[in-house]
C-alpha cells in the first residue's frame, strides 16, 4: 500500500519513486563575495603585519629581517604587560557598567508609551557622535579651571580628573561606558521585543509580579542577547583607541596608555613599526581568543529561541 502510494505522488510530481527530496538552501557560491573581501581586507593585510613584525622598520628608510628579536623585546617590556593590564581592567569595568544599564534602558524602552519613545531618542544621541568629538567635549567639561565647577560653581568638580592617575583611568570608563550603551540598548531592546507576549500573560495569570517576570522570563529569554553583546563588549574593548588618544593620550604618565594605544605610540611616535607591527598580532591574537573562548564557555548556538525555551 505505501509503494502504490508513493508511485501514485510520483506521477502526480513527474518524479520516480523513491527519488531524494533535497532541500532548498543557500548555494556555497553565495558565499564567495564575503571569503573574497575577507580576505582582501583582512587576511592579507594580516599576514602583512606578521611579515612587519619581523623586521626593523622606521617607517622610511629600508627594512632590515629582525626575525623575532621584536617579540622577544615586546614580550620582555614591562610597558607591555602594563598595557595588557589596563586593557583587561578596561574591559571589566566596561562590562560590569554598560551590561546592566543597557539591559535595564532596553527593557525599559522596549515597552510601548510614548514617553519612553521620547527616551528612546535621547538615549541614541551619543550613537550621532564621534569618539573624537565625544573626547573633545568631555575634556572640556572635565577641565578643573573651566569646566563643571565653574558652570554648576560646584567645588568636588574642580579637580583634576584627567591628571590624576587614580581617576584618569575610571573617567575613560566612564566616557566610554556613554559612548556605548546606547548600542547596546538597542540591541536589548529588539531582543525584549522579540520575546512571545504570551509568557508575559501566563505570567500574570500565575501571580507573578514585574520583578519575577523579569529574572525569570526576560533574562533567560534574552541570552543569547546578552552573549552577543558581550562578545562585541569584551572584544571591542581591545580597540579602544581613538577616545583615549583625544582624551588623555595615554597619560598622566602611562596610567591610561592601552594597548592599542601603546601599538600607535610605537609605530607613529617611536617610529618602531616592527614593534607596533607585533602588538597589533598580538591583539588581535587576542581578541579572536577571547571570542571563542566566550563562544565555547557559553555554548552559544546559532538559531532561533522557541517560545518557552
Amino acid at each position: 500500500m505505501l509503494r502504490q502510494r508513493e508511485a501514485e505522488g510520483a506521477a502526480e510530481t513527474g518524479r520516480e519513486p523513491g527519488a531524494r527530496r533535497h532541500r532548498a538552501g543557500p548555494h556555497p557560491v553565495m558565499a564567495v563575495p564575503a571569503l573574497a573581501f575577507f580576505g582582501v581586507f583582512a587576511f592579507i593585510p594580516l599576514i602583512g603585519v606578521v611579515l612587519l613584525s619581523l623586521v626593523n622598520w622606521d617607517g622610511i628608510t629600508d627594512m632590515n629581517w629582525a626575525g623575532l628579536a621584536n617579540w622577544a623585546a615586546v614580550l620582555g617590556d614591562p610597558g607591555t604587560y602594563h598595557a595588557i593590564w589596563l586593557s583587561v581592567q578596561v574591559m571589566v569595568l566596561s562590562w560590569l557598567v554598560q551590561t546592566p544599564v543597557s539591559l535595564l534602558l532596553g527593557v525599559l524602552i522596549a515597552a510601548k508609551g510614548r514617553y519612553r519613545a521620547v527616551l528612546g531618542v535621547l538615549y541614541f544621541l551619543p550613537m550621532l557622535l564621534s569618539s573624537a568629538a565625544i573626547a573633545i567635549a568631555f575634556k572640556a567639561l572635565l577641565d578643573p579651571n573651566f569646566g563643571m565647577s565653574l558652570a554648576f560653581g560646584v567645588e568636588a568638580f574642580a579637580q583634576d580628573w584627567l591628571g590624576d592617575r587614580d581617576l584618569a583611568l575610571y573617567v575613560v570608563v566612564f566616557v566610554i561606558a556613554w559612548q556605548f550603551i546606547p548600542f547596546h540598548t538597542l540591541l536589548y531592546q529588539a531582543g525584549v521585543r522579540q520575546i512571545p507576549g504570551s509568557l508575559y500573560e501566563a505570567a500574570e495569570l500565575d501571580g507573578a509580579g514585574r520583578v519575577r517576570q523579569f529574572f525569570h522570563i526576560t533574562l533567560p529569554q534574552l541570552r543569547y542577547t546578552i552573549i552577543t553583546s558581550s562578545t562585541l563588549m569584551l572584544v571591542g574593548s581591545l580597540t579602544y583607541f581613538d577616545l583615549v588618544f583625544v582624551l588623555t593620550g595615554g597619560g598622566p604618565g602611562n596610567a591610561t596608555r592601552l594597548l592599542p594605544l601603546d601599538m600607535y605610540l610605537s609605530g607613529f611616535s617611536s617610529n618602531e613599526m616592527g614593534r607596533a607591527s607585533t602588538l597589533a598580532v598580538v591583539l588581535v591574537a587576542t581578541g579572536l581568543a577571547l571570542a571563542l573562548g566566550l563562544s565555547r564557555l557559553t555554548s552559544f548556538r546559532r538559531g532561533s529561541q522557541q517560545e518557552g525555551a
